[in-house]
């Protein structure tokens, strides 16, 4: 069966309380309390977006969600009641693409995981659609392929995850001028209201597939205190 989103969390009340709300919303939502029962609910499901718990009971879901990552694309977004940064941090290093506190307020929960459905939505679309966004422009060199998450860069291939492919997308979308921090985290996030430090993390992992060498950025450079270019000669 498939289910809009996954619930992994050990907390059996509040799971239950988020999977009525998401439901009251037409969202459909699944629920596990362990790292054993998510694997092997997997084995007979499909998710669109996973919510993670970090600890779950005597098990990690740091270590949950490098298995995730290593054989789904799907988006992780870490609910937690640990607070501190390094533990953001972490959880963004490992591939997670969102991390929201405990206690969260259920109408933002929602908004943020209705956010990643509608983006999930769009590329199904695009699928139907012509394969590649290659614009006009004579950007021949760097293009985003939208259908297969994607970029070409000199007629290199680079397979993208979805947040690293919605915040490449953005700055293509506004290449060569400045975008600010704010406007990338509305635009790839939803919302304004999150840490440089989970822009930088993502950044860096872009940088890390697309650059030659990613301390001496050629296509993504750093505006010190404003945000971010993507400089494409034309």
């Amino acid at each position: 069966m498939h289910y809009n989103c996954l619930i992994i969390d050990d907390e059996i009340d509040l799971s239950k309380m988020t999977q009525e709300y998401f439901e009251m919303f037409e969202v459909t939502c699944a629920c596990v309390n362990s790292a054993e029962a998510c694997l092997s609910f997997l084995k007979e499901n499909t998710a669109d977006v996973f919510l993670l718990d970090i600890n779950l009971g005597n098990e990690s879901g740091f270590t949950l969600c490098k298995t995730l990552r290593g054989n789904y694309d799907t988006p992780i977004l870490f609910i937690s009641a640990r607070q501190s940064d390094d533990d953001v941090l972490v959880a963004l290093n490992i591939g997670g693409d969102d991390y929201v506190k405990k206690p969260y307020t259920l109408s933002v929960l929602l908004a943020k995981v209705k956010v990643h459905l509608k983006r999930l939505e769009a590329m199904k679309k695009k699928e139907e659609g012509p394969k590649e966004s290659k614009e006009s422009s004579g950007d021949s060199a760097f293009t985003v392929d939208e259908a297969t998450m994607s970029c070409h860069i000199e007629g290199k291939t680079i397979a993208l995850k979805a947040k690293e492919f919605a915040l490449l997308s953005c700055l293509y979308a506004h290449r060569n001028t400045i975008v600010t921090k704010e406007k990338l985290f509305d635009e790839v996030w939803g919302d304004s209201f999150y840490s440089d430090g989970t822009l930088n993390v993502h950044i860096r992992r872009l940088r890390e597939k697309i650059e030659e060498n990613p301390n001496e950025p050629r296509w993504i450079k750093t505006i010190w205190g404003t945000g971010y270019i993507l400089e494409i000669p034309s």
